[in-house]
């Protein structure tokens, strides 16, 4: 792990114009763009309403913009100095969810604000990256090394993935655990430990099975074959299938798409919305869409590399990973690749917590862009 915290510019007293001309706007135009597209596929899932679902996703996406800006333009120091804190605070929505959460297709994950349902899980996603990246700032290889110094890690970890899996929610909890091994592995920890608790994992496996629940093993054994039960517990990923085989080369055209628009696809708006988009845009429209996605992910991985203290590296390059989860599993998931887990399209998806963290997530990440060159020390409060 290579520590680039000496000899750097120091970037305390700059203006808010200075800190708006910092701001990669292309980068903003970019995830506008893909919201954007996300907003016609909501129109079209609405056969060509604006209701019940795209107004209402336009007008979270002009309050996660504002909110991606405000977050920023804050010193990046600030984020570092409540990066516990703001994890605190997530760990104990997911407590609070757990006593009184509101329960929705068969699982308890929301928290009831009146004005939006607040999914705690979400956030968690955002405030342990965080929260690992303050642990791991300024921590030598030698630190790494040492199973006693990543004993704190992996309980920040462990302890939000049990509360997620009681909710239940396995696809968040196994995005958790992801991004947090992606943390370790940047930070330098040995391969033989990622081995180790695979290894155990693995052999774990009956037991977690044991402990699934039945709705759980049914989607394990849909994608195996999900041909044994097409109009059971097959049906979505089968009908899935079938819409993005007939988009064809160059799709059925906006608002033409069958499977959708005569409702044989299931949640059109959130889980399946690729889909739909595959459908009516077909193979050429869909890898233009996914060039967008990788373009947002080289954003974030060059923002990461550029920035010259730990923290931002590691916030940045978590928050990249964390993107492309989001992605990879909506995506693979709708194809048949890998199990139904109902991890939500970012910018695409219908959804209020999920638009909101994904927003922060941006945020975060153009205010590494912005004080990519602060001054930290090695637990970065001295300079503050």
């Amino acid at each position: 792990m290579i520590n680039l915290d000496m000899g750097l510019d120091p970037q305390s007293n700059m203006s808010l114009g200075e800190k708006l001309g910092q701001i990669s706007w292309s980068l903003v135009l970019l995830i506008t763009a893909v919201a954007c597209i996300g907003f016609a596929m909501l129109y079209s899932a609405a056969n060509g309403n604006f209701d019940p679902w795209a107004t209402r996703q336009i007008m979270r996406f002009a309050v996660g913009l504002v909110l991606m800006l405000v977050v920023a333009l804050i010193d990046i120091r600030l984020w570092l100095k409540f990066s516990y804190f703001l994890y605190g605070i997530a760990f104990f929505l997911l407590i609070v969810v757990e006593i009184m959460g509101h329960v929705g297709m068969g699982a308890q994950r929301w928290i009831d604000l009146g004005f939006m349902q607040l999914q705690p899980s979400e956030l968690m996603k955002v405030t342990l990256v965080m929260a690992l990246a303050r642990y791991f700032h300024g921590a030598s290889l030698e630190d790494t090394g040492r199973i006693t110094f990543l004993i704190p890690a992996l309980v920040m970890i462990v302890a939000p993935v049990c509360l997620v899996l009681l909710q239940p929610n396995l696809g968040t909890s196994l995005m958790l655990l992801m991004v947090s091994g992606a943390i370790f592995w940047l930070v330098g920890v040995r391969l033989w430990k990622f081995a180790l608790v695979i290894g155990s994992v693995l052999a774990a496996i009956p037991v977690i099975w044991h402990f699934m629940h039945d709705y759980q093993k049914n989607r394990v054994n849909t994608f195996l074959n999900p041909e044994n039960d097409p109009l059971g517990h097959g049906y979505h990923i089968m009908q899935s299938k079938i819409a993005l085989g007939s988009g064809g080369m160059f799709g059925k055209g906006f608002l033409m798409g069958s499977q959708s628009h005569l409702n044989f696809l299931p949640e059109k708006q959130t889980d399946f919305i690729f889909t739909m988009l595959a459908e009516e845009m077909g193979m050429v429209g869909a890898l233009v869409f996914l060039a967008m996605y990788a373009l947002l992910l080289v954003y974030g991985y060059v923002i990461a590399m550029r920035c010259r203290h730990q923290y931002g590296r590691l916030v940045a390059m978590g928050l990249t990973v964390n993107l492309f989860l989001y992605m990879f599993i909506n995506i693979a998931m709708v194809m048949g690749l890998i199990p139904v887990v109902g991890v939500p399209l970012p910018l695409i998806s219908y959804g209020g917590s999920s638009a909101l963290t994904v927003m922060i997530g941006f945020g975060l990440l153009l205010c590494v862009h912005v004080h990519r060159d602060v001054r930290m020390s090695r637990r970065g409060m001295s300079d503050f």
